[in-house]
């Protein structure tokens, strides 16, 4: 039995291959959907330049995980929510060229620059969402890395700056220009755009939608609700920086990658922290570098994706940073009930 006919056999085993939902699926050897279990967790008033109620819908099998984001929500609901603000947005690839000599390098350096305008001609014949931005350049040895960075709208743009760059780079060896500065080889990335890796490039340098989300509480609220004051919170989030510095991370959190991969899925981080020590309100506040996320493209027009992102107002044009700044918020609230929970000591009796 050949490879074809083995995939149609397990096709034919499964239902959802028969469902009107996996036509014109954009995957290979699609056999089908799998259920993802969701939880429901909320309501939560976000603000910014307008106030809206939503719910968070998460994606998980994890036991305690939506409970803990409810009552996070629960306590900036009790002070009328969250604020939150997109700061930037950019998505960068990163082509490198090689030379023979370390000269050449620095003329094709040098040269860059004056081609930018061009650049961005070729990139914008791919897409109607790609803006070239800037153009960076760093020389090491014989090698030119030239970052490109993209505006990309409501796209989350991954695929959209690799072509757009790549076809910049063709037009470019297709020019005269090109042919007197010595280029040997090129290759379409280098590891300076960060493409899904943690770096400090990506928090100086966004890598899809930077926001913060922040907000305050009173000592009372925090006693009512996560059963313990802002003194004894503050004082474990303290120790987290503490720790966190000795284990060489970049700033912390405690889970916030549960939201953002529960929300990613249904349709790091830096947590910086003040306490009043005369009132003991306490304000938290969530800065994520790097969020990359669109709405429109790639998986979004899928029913179900689609009916995500409209149930949390975030379907289509004008919404990418909407998106973002609804899930800066929830991990805020997940965060917060998780460190009330080590605070109360209860984070293992929680499972």
């Amino acid at each position: 039995m050949d490879r074809t006919q083995n995939l149609e056999k397990v096709a034919e085993r499964l239902f959802s291959c028969r469902d009107k939902d996996t036509k014109n699926i954009k995957i290979e050897n699609c056999v089908g959907f799998t259920r993802v279990l969701f939880g429901l967790a909320g309501s939560l008033t976000i603000y910014r330049k307008s106030e809206r109620t939503v719910y968070g819908f998460l994606a998980t099998v994890k036991p305690t995980f939506v409970a803990s984001c409810f009552c996070g929500c629960k306590v900036f609901q009790a002070i009328g929510g969250i604020k939150v603000e997109a700061l930037s947005e950019g998505l960068s690839r990163a082509p490198v060229f090689t030379f023979g000599t370390v000269d050449n390098a620095f003329r094709f350096y040098h040269y860059v620059p004056t081609l930018q305008s061009s650049f961005n001609a070729s990139a914008e014949k791919t897409s109607r969402y790609a803006r070239l931005v800037e153009v960076t350049l760093y020389v090491i040895s014989r090698t030119v890395y030239v970052r490109f960075r993209y505006s990309c709208g409501d796209a989350a743009g991954q695929n959209i700056v690799t072509i757009a760059t790549h076809r910049a780079c063709q037009d470019f060896f297709a020019s005269a220009a090109s042919k007197d500065l010595g280029i040997i080889d090129f290759q379409i990335e280098s590891q300076f755009s960060s493409d899904k890796k943690l770096s400090w490039g990506n928090i100086n340098n966004s890598r899809g939608v930077e926001v913060i989300a922040w907000s305050s509480f009173s000592d009372s609220v925090c006693r009512a609700i996560l059963g313990c004051g802002t003194a004894k919170l503050r004082s474990v989030i303290s120790k987290f920086e503490d720790g966190g510095t000795r284990n060489g991370q970049i700033r912390q959190n405690i889970n916030t990658a549960n939201v953002i991969t529960a929300m990613f899925i249904f349709c790091s981080q830096n947590a910086a922290i003040d306490l009043n020590e005369e009132t003991k309100v306490l304000t938290l506040s969530l800065y994520i570098p790097f969020l990359l996320v669109g709405t429109v493209g790639e998986g979004t027009h899928y029913s179900s994706q689609q009916e995500s992102l409209e149930f949390i107002g975030c379907y289509r044009d004008g919404k990418k940073w909407a998106l973002a700044e609804t899930i800066a918020a929830f991990a805020l609230a997940l965060d917060t009930s998780t460190v009330s929970a080590i605070a109360n000591d209860i984070f293992a009796s929680s499972y």
